[in-house]
């Protein structure tokens, strides 16, 4: 695994949490990019140390879900 095929790999599971609006669990975006564990893993991370997606881990069913994190600056 490189640095442009994690980048390209977050740029999926951008788009995917993106597009939805929606917080997304992990399995749900597992699924739903077709992404091995240790792509949607790397993904994350990268896209996580951009800030570009948050984490809610006080979920009511105790599970952890993330987002897009929109920085809107003024």
């Amino acid at each position: 695994m490189d640095k442009a095929t994690i980048g390209a790999n977050a740029g999926i599971v951008w788009r995917t949490i993106n597009a939805s609006g929606r917080p997304w669990k992990y399995e749900e975006l597992k699924r739903e990019t077709k992404l091995t564990d240790r792509d949607l893993n790397a993904a994350i991370g990268w896209l996580a140390r951009e800030n570009k997606i948050e984490f809610d881990t006080e979920m009511p069913d105790g599970e952890e879900v993330m987002h897009v994190d929109l920085n809107v600056y003024f």
